[in-house]
């Protein structure tokens, strides 16, 4: 799968088994073509978390400190794109980019009350695929 090449669909790469560790979790992976396309990252979590509490989502690029881009479900911070937007409905928060761009691929994390950063999701907008690197779970 060449995420460069165009009118190619989105990748999803599950990886169930890092899941279980974690009261929050996220697909591991993306590999989506720059441009143009919709990015989806869903965090699911339980009514003690997500369902109860706000949630926030961070961006880290690769080399860098982890940035917000959308804190309470919904808000993004000044300086931060319009196509970032996140939302929530039961159980389950969503960040979603509407038309991807080379820059946004980094690491992206979901934040809630009471399990501190998820496992996190690779976003590769181009390029080869890198390990996701793994976080022991904050509780």
């Amino acid at each position: 799968f060449d995420p460069c090449l165009p009118y190619q669909h989105l990748s999803l790469l599950l990886n169930l088994g890092a899941a279980s560790q974690t009261v929050v979790t996220q697909d591991p992976s993306l590999s989506v073509s720059p441009g143009g396309t919709r990015v989806t990252i869903s965090c699911t979590g339980s009514s003690s978390n997500i369902g109860r509490y706000s949630v926030g989502w961070f961006q880290q690029l690769p080399g860098k400190g982890p940035r917000t881009v959308i804190y309470s479900s919904s808000n993004r911070p000044s300086g931060v794109p319009d196509r970032f937007s996140g939302s929530k409905s039961g159980s389950t928060a969503t960040l979603t980019i509407s038309g991807l761009q080379a820059e946004d691929e980094a690491d992206y994390y979901c934040s809630t009350y009471d399990s501190s950063l998820s496992s996190g999701t690779v976003l590769q907008a181009c390029g080869e695929v890198r390990q996701k690197p793994t976080y022991p779970s904050a509780k």
